[in-house]
């Protein structure tokens, strides 16, 4: 694990719609249909909009080193955009940080996300005969600079007046300041029964359904696009939360 990732109090700030979206794996073409779909939403909005992407931006799918580039840049205008780490991203971060310690990750879904920049794991590993430190030493190589300090900030939590967006949940009735980052990003039960059991709408993904769940003071946004489903684009704006529907 990393150090402690930042937890971001947004409070003060006032935006008239915020749009989340979580577990992309990869997807960069349905990421950006979702993020024209979002501009296109918020263009009769006045003010501030808010862009939330709840982590898991690599493996499974093919183009996590695009969606990590796409992070990278500017968000669309007029719209402030916070992402959060995502289990995946975080073991992808600790395996260039530590390989041998790490290896795991290569069963991970990770061998897209190497693919993505033109490393052929299995060929590296079993042709060539090299070792995973060659490997994550190959793959530094290959990664722009901009995506390893992105995912060394991803941030662990974001809120937003009483909603909370975190990458999987929190353990119920603990304080914000007593969730560890591997709460934040891994935990499913009892979180999914139980939903927080604090005064906290949480907004979250990494529990993938077909369909966005709207639980116990939780909604569940993970609809598995990496695995055939779709990105499921969750609006609040003027105290609702719907889901957006497509263009």
């Amino acid at each position: 694990m990393q150090h402690q990732r930042d937890r971001i109090d947004l409070s003060a700030r006032d935006y008239t719609a915020i749009y989340a979206l979580s577990d992309i794996h990869g997807c960069y073409d349905d990421m950006v249909a979702a993020e024209r779909r979002i501009v296109e939403d918020a263009r009769a909005l006045p003010g501030r909009k808010l862009l939330m992407f709840l982590g898991d931006y690599v493996d499974r799918g093919p183009r996590s080193s695009d969606v990590l580039e796409h992070l990278c840049a500017p968000p669309p205008e007029g719209f402030d955009r916070y992402a959060l780490c995502g289990n995946h991203d975080d073991v992808f971060l600790s395996f260039l940080d530590d390989p041998d310690a790490n290896m795991h990750w290569l069963e991970f879904g990770a061998l897209p996300t190497l693919a993505s920049y033109g490393i052929d794991a299995r060929h590296v590993l079993f042709d060539l005969g090299y070792g995973v430190e060659e490997l994550r030493d190959m793959t530094l190589k290959a990664m722009p600079a901009a995506h390893v300090r992105l995912l060394r900030s991803l941030a662990g939590a974001v809120t937003l007046g009483s909603i909370l967006f975190v990458h999987a949940g929190i353990r119920p009735g603990i304080a914000l300041s007593e969730q560890t980052d591997e709460d934040l990003m891994w935990i499913r039960e009892p979180f999914l029964t139980k939903g927080p059991q604090l005064p906290l709408l949480v907004i979250h993904g990494h529990t993938p359904g077909s369909h966005p769940v709207f639980g116990q003071s939780r909604i569940g946004i993970d609809t598995a696009v990496s695995m055939g489903g779709t990105l499921t684009v969750l609006k609040i704006a003027e105290g609702r939360q719907t889901i957006l529907p497509p263009i």
